[in-house]
């Protein structure tokens, strides 16, 4: 079980973090940072678990949460911005992601939007969830699922999974992975938080983007189209070339795209 002793040291004064719950199994830690927030706590609380029965990620897909040997964990934020900015937080904290998982020594990418991969292969997923409140605000969670030291994965998705331990051929300690990210989170958060936009991230997060200057499927229920990745623009949407030349903003919540590995 995650160190919680150990964790506080390595936190230090860091906002994100503090409180830091940490369990051995729970339905979702998006569900009990919910439920922690309706009993009246506040930003800055991390949820992380040993495992999960009802791990869920973007589009609704199951999230395997194989006990003991990856990260599974959920921040609760109160951002001070409008309400349509905050899915531009999903991207920041793929980032922090790429920014900890780097400093082990693996050289990370992002799939556009949130999925961080290594060699093509997905290992780490985020979801975002937007929560309003009765007396009008909001607050956000930020869930994230990190392969660490997992060794195989089942059948559907072992073609397209890989952990830490797989890349880099030795085990990695996971509350300095953890501290690392969320340090690394509160550092691009205040960055976000400044500009309320990506703009002073944008450059950061191109470096990363693994489909950029790759063809891409846009697949849109209106029609889908193939062009050519460029990069985002300052709220985070893919800018795509079309083949007429054309350049389509694509926001994430509307559509999928298709390129680095097989599913959608």
């Amino acid at each position: 079980m995650i160190d919680a002793d150990k964790m506080k040291a390595l936190l230090g004064d860091c906002a994100i973090g503090s409180p830091l719950l940490c369990m051995e199994e729970v339905d979702s830690t998006n569900l009990e940072i919910q439920r922690r927030r309706k009993a009246g706590m506040g930003h800055g609380l991390v949820a992380v678990a040993e495992s999960q029965s009802g791990g869920k990620g973007r589009r609704g897909r199951q999230w395997v949460s194989k006990p003991g040997c990856n990260l599974y964990f959920s921040m609760l934020l109160c951002p001070d911005l409008p309400l349509s900015e905050t899915s531009m937080l999903t991207l920041v904290m793929a980032m922090a992601v790429c920014r900890a998982v780097r400093r082990q020594g693996l050289p990370v990418q992002i799939k556009w939007p949130n999925d961080v991969v290594a060699d093509g292969k997905k290992i780490c997923g985020i979801l975002t969830e937007l929560f309003l409140e009765r007396d009008g605000g909001f607050y956000v969670v930020i869930g994230t699922g990190i392969n660490v030291n997992q060794k195989e994965f089942p059948d559907p998705i072992k073609q397209t999974a890989t952990s830490l331990l797989d890349r880099l051929g030795h085990p990695v300690e996971r509350e300095t992975l953890l501290a690392e990210t969320l340090r690394c989170f509160a550092k691009l958060y205040r960055t976000f938080l400044s500009a309320k936009d990506l703009s002073a991230l944008r450059s950061e997060y191109e470096a990363l983007l693994a489909n950029r200057g790759a063809q891409v499927e846009v697949m849109d229920p209106q029609g889908s189209f193939f062009g050519i990745a460029l990069g985002i623009d300052d709220r985070g949407r893919l800018l795509v070339q079309k083949e007429d030349g054309s350049i389509e903003p694509v926001y994430a919540g509307e559509v999928s795209v298709r390129g680095i590995y097989g599913y959608v």
